[in-house]
């Protein structure tokens, strides 16, 4: 965690990395240059870990000093060392225009040094809690299933099993890239494709993608037609020619449930 300050719980064994002398709430004062100097001063502290790590997954807000700067330059750390990075960033509210023109500056050194940068959009993330009834600062689910997701298909035996060798297969394509997740009842699959379409990001075409990483992952009721038909519903819009590469897992906690993981490269390709 990078500049965490007292807001935030004890977590065992993480790294905790401050971005100065001092830890407060003003972090680095809404300057990102500041935020990137500091962390690139910090390389010799990274190095250990960063010099271990196969996938480095960046959760990020956008707009501020310490996100907006130091995100990049962990990245790109991380991508010297010959990781594979997945960032996550959470794009400023429309009445933040300060903010949003900070993030939108910084977004595309993110987007450089990261193998797939999804840009999760807050106006989006709140209106779908509105929806809900729910409040949208505590709406984080969207971002911790998708890492659960991603972390649980890459780690965990399947019936189709899907590894880091596969997801560097789909993101080497060219052109844009972005991360989809969806839960839903697993008698209920036309629910469940609206859940995975409908995700809180900034606004993207996916039509075309060239590469598709798909993960299903059930409870012991889900059954291999019902693979089959996610899987045909939510690869129809991707290129004909698309590498698509699918895993599909049982779960027991999942029981009644499915989820859907979903990665998508060289969008916006010719």
């Amino acid at each position: 965690m990078l500049d965490a300050d007292d807001r935030f719980p004890d977590v065992e064994d993480a790294h905790i990395i401050r971005l100065g002398h001092t830890l407060d709430a003003l972090g680095c004062a809404a300057l990102p240059p500041l935020a990137e100097q500091r962390m690139r001063g910090l390389a010799t502290r990274t190095r250990p870990f960063l010099e271990q790590a196969e996938l480095v997954i960046i959760v990020a807000g956008l707009g501020g000093g310490t996100g907006t700067g130091a995100s990049h330059e962990f990245a790109r750390q991380a991508k010297l060392h010959g990781a594979t990075v997945l960032s996550i960033a959470a794009l400023p509210f429309d009445h933040q225009p300060t903010r949003k023109k900070i993030a939108q500056a910084e977004i595309k050194r993110l987007e450089h040094h990261s193998d797939v940068c999804v840009q999760l959009s807050l106006d989006r993330l709140a209106r779908q809690a509105r929806d809900r009834g729910k409040d949208w600062s505590m709406g984080s689910e969207w971002v911790e299933d998708l890492i659960d997701g991603l972390v649980r298909t890459l780690l965990s035996m399947g019936l189709i099993n899907l590894d880091l060798m596969d997801l560097r297969a789909i993101v080497q394509h060219k052109g844009a890239s972005t991360m989809l997740v969806g839960t839903g009842h697993h008698d209920q699959l036309e629910g469940l494709y609206n859940a995975t379409i409908k995700a809180p990001l900034a606004p993207m075409n996916v039509a075309g993608a060239k590469g598709c990483l798909l993960q299903i992952e059930g409870g012991m009721g889900m059954t291999i037609g019902q693979v089959d038909e996610i899987a045909t519903a939510l690869t129809s819009a991707v290129d004909s020619e698309a590498q698509v590469i699918l895993g599909a897992r049982v779960s027991p906690d999942l029981e009644g449930t499915i989820r859907i993981v979903m990665l998508l490269s060289g969008i916006g390709e010719d």
